[in-house]
């Protein structure tokens, strides 16, 4: 019987698998569908250990916000924490993406009405200003008087006294002395300036104008005089219209001449007894004179005619007739 119950070699291998309990000594087998106790153990440590990892992730959350030291676990515990942060770093940039253009959205759209309501309402358009009436043009410097005070120098005396009713103002600026004289005394005031033995302004250093035409007498001439032998100065200034005649102190200072025909180019001033009075800067044909505040600043066709044609050919008019009478000559010759 002994060797009855006693199993072969090999039988074992065959009729059993490595891992399942033996029959117990009764003969009992388990029934068909029940799980072994053996089975039912090692799914209970699970639950276990995985409760076990739980509690050090709940414990590292609250220390880490009370302040407290985190709970030692397992290495179960470890690789469960691992698995739950994973998952979350993976996503936290994801979703920290996409919910910030979802809140910049929401932050446009809520103050999107704020933004409207505090645009203040649109100002209405200022009325223009009314164009300012153009300035009046200046009616020419006033001649200073000479400070209160001060004693009039000798030379100024002594042709106010030689040339009685001749001098009509003195003036005195910036260090320099003038007199005004009428026009029709200009040549008795200069004649004793030059030949005068308390004056003897024996040098006519220039001679010029300025043009102010509000004023009836439009043009101020100046005469610009030095004294050699005394080394002084002194200016002569006489008031005159477009059509009043000046005197030419040429006879006086024959250097005048080229200043007087400047003059009467430039202005227009009427100089009379001048020894060659033409134009010295402007051609012959030239309309106008440039130094005129009428004048206008695009030259004479704007003024005088409207086409600078027309100009042209009056210009080329002498040149015209000249060519033509030669080939007339030539004509009555052939």
């Amino acid at each position: 019987m002994a060797d009855e119950t006693r199993s072969q070699p090999g039988q074992e291998g065959a009729g059993s698998q490595p891992g399942t309990a033996t029959p117990s000594a009764g003969g009992e087998k388990p029934a068909a569908g029940e799980k072994p106790a053996a089975a039912e153990k090692p799914a209970a440590a699970g639950k276990k250990s995985a409760a076990a990892a739980e509690k050090p992730v709940a414990a590292e959350a609250s220390g880490g916000a009370g302040g407290g030291k985190p709970v030692a676990a397992g290495p179960g515990a470890a690789q469960v924490k691992k698995q739950k942060k994973k998952p979350a770093a993976a996503a936290g940039p994801k979703d920290a993406g996409a919910s910030r253009p979802a809140a910049a959205e929401k932050s446009a759209a809520a103050g999107k009405p704020a933004a409207a309501a505090r645009k203040p309402a649109a100002a209405r358009p200022r009325p223009k200003p009314k164009p300012k009436a153009p300035p009046e043009p200046p009616k020419g410097p006033e001649d200073q008087a000479p400070p209160d005070g001060a004693e009039l120098p000798a030379m100024v005396t002594a042709v106010r006294d030689g040339v009685p009713g001749a001098v009509r103002q003195v003036s005195f600026w910036v260090g320099d002395w003038t007199v005004i004289v009428a026009a029709d005394r200009l040549l008795d005031v200069m004649r004793f300036l030059k030949d005068d033995a308390a004056t003897a302004f024996d040098y006519c250093s220039d001679v010029t104008a300025a043009d102010w035409p509000p004023r009836e007498k439009r043009f101020d001439v100046i005469y610009c005089l030095y004294s050699t032998r005394f080394r002084r100065r002194l200016r002569v200034k006489v008031r005159v219209g477009e059509e009043d005649p000046v005197e030419s102190v040429t006879r006086l200072w024959p250097a005048a001449d080229w200043l007087e025909r400047e003059v009467f180019d430039q202005f227009g001033v009427n100089v009379v007894n001048h020894p060659d009075l033409r134009r010295i800067l402007m051609p012959e044909q030239w309309q106008g004179h440039p130094q005129r505040k009428d004048y206008p600043l695009e030259g004479p066709g704007e003024l005088l005619m409207e086409n600078p044609q027309d100009w042209l050919r009056l210009r080329n008019l002498p040149d015209e007739a000249g060519v033509r009478a030669d080939a007339d000559a030539d004509a009555e010759i052939e």
